[in-house]
């Protein structure tokens, strides 16, 4: 038996998922994500390492950008095979697709009316990555299946769907391979969830893998308390109301925005801050909202009792959710505090660029970031503290507060992933640290080695290895 692996993307960086598994010419990619970091995205350009009519099939972690996000090229270059994947997680990534090929559309666009004024040309010709068409095309690909399905893939290869706890419908993808007497389990973690957030139950156990391709975004640090991030979010709130200004909330429309309203929710129902209109500012998150809604059989049990007492941790009175840009727009007319939350949550794209031009560069105001800030995108470079931004062509000053609240990040930290990995009954022959950037991978991969002596490795970009 042969098998190999190679490492097409999030290998000692962040966006751009991409693992390809071959099992005795037997195909298999886990994930296809986009990249986000701007010094990686000509890498979304450039052709797959094999043909992909000769992919078997693809399994989908989540519906984040950065794991499905080239599925529509994957497709219109040949890929015909079936997309595996949970319901939610197909259901999420429809929207999500969809919204980012009106994204490259409208990008592309922009780019070459810019161009033509400047008398420039730029890369790719200022096509767009894929269109709305392409996406459309590889929604009949999809195929849902539930948590601890078998899925047979070919003669003693069987692919399993686990709950890995990071947004709804996100799952591990175990492979187990039984080919001419010899005995593989592979084991994906995607990205693997905390334990004891709201919303979703824990990640689940799992006991035994030859070989873990694990994440390692946050591996070199540890989280504060969520109770402490609800904390510092009244405290934000509370804060710049006093001083008059915005309190802006860069946002990923898929959990995040979901986890934001359900925090705010228990601050309103304890009184803990004013009731402030609060602009859900992302039709994605809106919709992605309502997929919550339909798929409550998800939730954790502090959610389910949410349920039966004050209904639903979405609704809020003091919400508005805005569907067109003419109400996006309109925020920007209101007089006193609000709260708006919009994406996208790196600061990469969306309606976040048009609020942060109208708020950046007032003292009054905060940029409170709730999520990861991959390195070479607009948020990180605000996280980092530069005093001035480049936001649609223009320069403004970095004058807003800027707060980073890490508790309520959907990544498990250092702590949790060891507390996960003790698990295991007996230790894997080899473990690999994927999703993280280079800084972060070490720092974890040092960890994992002190704490348990197992083997553990960093691919870089397109590395392979034979799995023995």
């Amino acid at each position: 038996m042969e098998m190999k692996l190679r490492f097409l993307g999030a290998a000692q960086n962040v966006t751009g998922s991409r693992h390809l598994l071959e099992v005795d010419g037997i195909r298999l990619l886990v994930d296809c994500g986009l990249y986000q970091e701007r010094q990686f995205q000509e890498r979304n350009w450039v052709l797959f390492v094999v043909p992909p009519e000769s992919i078997n099939a693809v399994f989908l972690t989540h519906a984040h950008l950065d794991h499905c996000g080239l599925l529509p090229k994957l497709v219109r270059e040949g890929f015909r095979g079936r997309i595996y994947c949970t319901q939610a997680t197909a259901e999420l990534a429809r929207i999500i697709l969809l919204d980012s090929a009106r994204i490259q559309e409208e990008d592309a666009e922009y780019k070459r009316k810019r161009h033509e004024k400047q008398g420039k040309k730029g890369p790719h010709s200022d096509e767009p990555l894929y269109t709305v068409k392409d996406v459309e095309v590889c929604f009949p690909y999809f195929e849902p299946v539930k948590y601890k399905q078998e899925i047979k893939i070919a003669d003693g290869v069987v692919v399993t769907l686990c709950d890995a706890g990071h947004v709804l419908g996100s799952s591990m993808i175990k492979v187990d391979v039984n080919r001419n007497g010899e005995k593989r389990t592979v084991l994906f973690t995607g990205d693997l969830g905390r334990p004891g957030r709201p919303i979703l139950p824990d990640p689940s156990i799992q006991e035994k893998a030859d070989y873990i391709i694990i994440e390692s975004t946050y591996g070199d640090r540890v989280h504060c308390d969520t109770c402490d991030a609800k904390k510092q979010i009244a405290d934000v709130i509370n804060a710049t109301k006093d001083r008059g200004g915005n309190i802006v909330v860069p946002s990923f429309a898929l959990e995040r925005s979901q986890e934001i309203l359900f925090y705010l929710k228990e601050l309103l129902l304890e009184d803990a801050i004013p009731h402030l209109m609060i602009f859900l500012d992302s039709p994605m998150a809106a919709k992605i909202t309502e997929i919550f809604r339909n798929h409550q059989e998800l939730f954790d049990e502090e959610t389910q009792e949410m349920l039966r007492v004050h209904h639903s941790p979405f609704d809020l009175v003091e919400l508005k959710v805005t569907a067109t840009s003419e109400e996006s727009k309109a925020i920007n007319h209101i007089t006193g505090t609000v709260v708006i939350i919009a994406g996208s949550g790196m600061c990469t794209g969306g309606r976040i660029k048009h609020h942060l031009v109208n708020n950046i560069s007032r003292k009054e105001s905060t940029i409170m970031f709730v999520g990861y800030q991959a390195a070479g995108t607009l948020g990180r470079l605000i996280v980092d503290g530069a005093k001035k931004v480049r936001i649609h062509g223009e320069e403004y000053k970095v004058k807003a507060k800027v707060v980073q609240i890490n508790g309520i990040s959907a990544h498990a930290d250092r702590n949790d992933m060891l507390k996960w990995l003790k698990n295991f009954k007996s230790p894997p022959k080899q473990i690999f640290l994927v999703h993280g950037e280079a800084e972060s991978a070490q720092a974890f991969g040092a960890f994992l080695r002190d704490k348990t002596g197992w083997q553990v490795s960093i691919p870089a970009y397109e590395d392979q290895v034979v799995l023995e």
